[in-house]
């Protein structure tokens, strides 16, 4: 992660011709070649910080409820089955919820898809105040859930925003970031009802005023979206249609080439069990640790919070070993980094569910499999991008879909009643992840490989994403985009491609910010 050089902090304007001039290097695509963490550089960055903290924001409302669901059951007289079912019904909502966000953002954009599903989603979070039975909880889970699809349009915001080469760290640091909510929450909200209730409010009033928390949080986050996101380097998505620079597509070839492409059901199984564990390790830790080391509700909290603050490094981690692994190694090294990792990661799982006689030996291995299974969700969408052009938000948004079905399945098989005790469904989630990993090896890309076997001779990246396309398209230059996307992929071949050809940075660095 490059820090922002002093220098380029001056304030640029559009270059002759009215094409857009930019704060930090980019490519033939204006997807930026840096990455730099600490600067609002528009548009780049300034999508960036827009992205992971609108996604942050709908983490921290998500998972408001099960830091206070001691009290929360006393007051509604939830049982464990009613519980189960709410932990499902927060994961469940997003899964059809993010198939549809990324048919958003390949129609409409990021900026506007984001902000309008955060907004619908808000009023919810605060009739969690106000919720009277079970029923009502189950549906405020539910609705506040669905909120969860803003994580789709951050990962193809980021796929838009940045280049092959950084494209991995970018979306790792947004979503881990954004992740990082679930983690929050769970310092948050007692720590609010702490305040409320000392105020001089009930333990019956104090929990529920504290779900206005999240809500503000979330209605700024929409608010600030609209106000400084922007959809692509060149402008929103109705300014570069009405200019023609940009293909409005038709939703029937965007679910056609979504759906027919292999490796994006593959990495949504994948997915299922490396983000699909994180959403149920949220929902159930905080219960886990306070019902069976009978610890009190702050400490369960500072837990379970541990698992989601992971994240502030882990899934960036995963991103940027993503990354790196593809400098050395292409594509072939991004596969093998998510097998490996996640497959450790489903290890450390089962050995969660077995030390559960110590309390010690469960804190220091739930932290140690909090890094591994979020480093997996970075890696994963290290490889993302590069599966599809054309449908690249549809195929986010199955991966993304991927790990809320995971979540779903996950929580009802073993986490649903009383089947199971808690330990053990840890134990057994963690056989699932190892399992559900094999599929990996699999995945082939015909330019340059796959786990097991090398690329095909004469294939080339360029062949590979003008399959989306019709000749008719192509004469028409509507494939301009994924033609520019894949010479700026060249190093995906490995260390001797990029050697061949690295990408260049068409806008010169000490010539470049953008007021776009």
């Amino acid at each position: 992660m490059e820090a922002k050089p002093a220098a380029m902090e001056v304030e640029g304007v559009e270059a002759a011709g009215g094409k857009p001039r930019f704060r930090m290097p980019v490519d033939s695509d204006l997807k930026a070649t840096e990455f730099w963490l600490f600067s609002f550089a528009r548009p780049h960055m300034a999508s960036f910080h827009m992205a992971w903290f609108s996604f942050f924001c709908c983490f921290v409302s998500t998972f408001a409820a099960p830091p206070l669901l001691p009290l929360i059951r006393d007051t509604l007289g939830l049982t464990a089955t009613d519980i189960g079912n709410a932990g499902i019904a927060s994961v469940s909502g997003a899964v059809f919820a993010r198939l549809a966000m990324g048919t958003a953002c390949d129609l409409v954009g990021p900026r506007l898809a984001s902000a309008s599903l955060i907004l619908l989603t808000t009023p919810a979070v605060y009739c969690s105040s106000i919720i009277q039975s079970p029923s009502g909880y189950l549906l405020v889970r539910f609705f506040t859930g669905i909120s969860l699809a803003s994580f789709v349009s951050a990962q193809f915001w980021m796929s838009s925003m940045f280049s092959a080469p950084k494209v991995g760290l970018a979306n790792g640091v947004a979503g881990g970031w954004g992740n990082l909510g679930g983690g929050a929450v769970q310092l948050l909200m007692p720590l609010v009802y702490e305040a409320i209730h000392k105020i001089g409010s009930t333990p019956f009033t104090a929990w529920r005023i504290a779900f206005f928390i999240p809500g503000l949080m979330q209605t700024f986050s929409a608010i600030a979206v609209l106000a400084f996101g922007q959809d692509m380097p060149g402008g929103n998505y109705g300014k570069l249609h009405k200019t023609g620079d940009m293909h409005k597509d038709s939703f029937g070839n965007v679910l056609r080439h979504a759906l027919t492409n292999y490796r994006g059901w593959i990495l949504a199984l994948t997915y299922g069990y490396s983000f699909g564990v994180e959403l149920t390790i949220d929902n159930v830790v905080h219960q886990y640790f306070y019902d069976r080391f009978d610890v009190n509700l702050q400490t369960a909290g500072l837990i379970a919070a541990s698992f989601g603050m992971a994240n502030i490094i882990s899934r960036p981690g995963g991103g940027l070993l993503s990354d790196w692994l593809s400098s050395r190694y292409g594509m072939r090294g991004r596969l093998w980094g998510l097998w490996t990792v996640q497959t450790i990661g489903g290890v450390l799982c089962v050995v969660l569910g077995i030390v559960d006689f110590s309390f010690a030996a469960s804190v220091a291995v739930m932290v140690l499999f909090s890094f591994f299974v979020q480093a997996a969700c970075g890696l994963t969408f290290g490889i993302v991008p590069f599966v599809s052009r054309r449908s690249l938000g549809l195929i986010s948004g199955m991966t993304g879909g991927g790990g809320n079905v995971g979540a779903v399945l996950t929580q009802y098989i073993f986490f649903h009643g009383t089947k199971y005790k808690t330990e053990t469904g840890i134990k057994y989630m963690g056989l699932m992840i190892i399992a559900c990993t094999l599929p990996i090896m699999l995945i082939y890309f015909p330019q340059w490989g796959g786990m097991l076997v090398g690329p095909r001779k004469g294939a080339t990246a360029e062949e590979y994403y003008s399959r989306e396309w019709s000749d008719h398209e192509r004469e028409k230059g509507f494939n301009a985009a994924s033609v520019r996307f894949a010479e700026n992929s060249v190093r995906e071949g490995g260390r001797s491609s990029a050697n061949g050809g690295q990408p260049r940075h068409t806008v010169p660095v000490d010539a470049s910010p953008a007021g776009v």
